[in-house]
Protein backbone atom coordinates (compact mmCIF):
# COMPACT_ATOMS: atom_id res chain seq x y z
CA UNK A 1 0.00 0.00 0.00
CA UNK A 2 1.05 3.85 -1.18
CA UNK A 3 -0.19 6.39 0.53
CA UNK A 4 1.30 10.52 0.27
CA UNK A 5 0.95 12.67 3.62
CA UNK A 6 1.21 16.25 2.98
CA UNK A 7 3.36 18.11 5.96
CA UNK A 8 5.33 21.41 6.68
CA UNK A 9 9.14 20.35 6.88
CA UNK A 10 8.78 22.12 9.93
CA UNK A 11 6.66 19.89 11.07
CA UNK A 12 8.88 16.99 9.84
CA UNK A 13 9.94 14.35 12.04
CA UNK A 14 13.77 13.85 11.61
CA UNK A 15 15.07 10.41 13.33
CA UNK A 16 18.92 9.58 13.94
CA UNK A 17 22.01 11.54 13.03
CA UNK A 18 19.18 14.51 11.11
CA UNK A 19 18.04 14.89 14.47
CA UNK A 20 21.29 16.79 15.12
CA UNK A 21 20.57 19.32 12.21
CA UNK A 22 21.12 22.72 12.92
CA UNK A 23 18.39 24.82 10.63
CA UNK A 24 16.17 27.03 12.28
CA UNK A 25 12.42 27.40 11.58
CA UNK A 26 13.22 30.28 8.84
CA UNK A 27 15.49 28.05 7.07
CA UNK A 28 13.13 24.98 7.27
CA UNK A 29 10.37 27.27 5.71
CA UNK A 30 12.74 27.97 2.54
CA UNK A 31 13.82 24.58 2.02
CA UNK A 32 10.13 23.64 2.16
CA UNK A 33 10.13 25.54 -1.06
CA UNK A 34 13.25 24.60 -2.34
CA UNK A 35 13.00 20.66 -2.11
CA UNK A 36 9.56 21.09 -4.14
CA UNK A 37 12.02 21.67 -7.27
CA UNK A 38 15.06 19.74 -5.91
CA UNK A 39 12.98 16.61 -6.17
CA UNK A 40 11.29 17.81 -9.28
CA UNK A 41 8.32 15.42 -10.36
CA UNK A 42 9.39 12.32 -7.36
CA UNK A 43 7.81 12.58 -4.57
CA UNK A 44 10.31 11.86 -1.63
CA UNK A 45 9.74 9.39 1.16
CA UNK A 46 10.47 9.81 4.43
CA UNK A 47 13.71 8.41 4.37
CA UNK A 48 14.44 10.38 1.11
CA UNK A 49 14.24 13.96 3.15
CA UNK A 50 15.49 12.54 6.86
CA UNK A 51 19.00 11.43 4.30
CA UNK A 52 19.56 14.86 3.16
CA UNK A 53 19.29 16.09 6.81
CA UNK A 54 21.25 13.78 7.54
CA UNK A 55 24.37 13.65 5.02
CA UNK A 56 23.88 16.63 2.93
CA UNK A 57 23.79 19.86 4.69
CA UNK A 58 26.25 21.30 3.31
CA UNK A 59 24.30 21.06 -0.01
CA UNK A 60 21.05 22.05 1.74
CA UNK A 61 22.92 25.15 2.94
CA UNK A 62 24.09 26.08 -0.99
CA UNK A 63 20.36 25.28 -1.55
CA UNK A 64 19.12 28.32 0.36
CA UNK A 65 22.16 30.38 0.42
CA UNK A 66 23.59 29.95 3.72
CA UNK A 67 27.39 29.81 4.79
CA UNK A 68 28.19 26.30 5.22
CA UNK A 69 30.97 26.94 7.75
CA UNK A 70 28.71 29.40 9.93
CA UNK A 71 25.33 26.61 9.96
CA UNK A 72 28.36 24.30 11.17
CA UNK A 73 28.88 26.17 13.86
CA UNK A 74 25.47 27.19 15.70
Amino acid sequence: MNYRKELDLTQFEFWSGAKQHKFVYAELQQLDNNLNEFFYEKIPTETDINDLFWFEEKMLCELIGTNFNEYENR
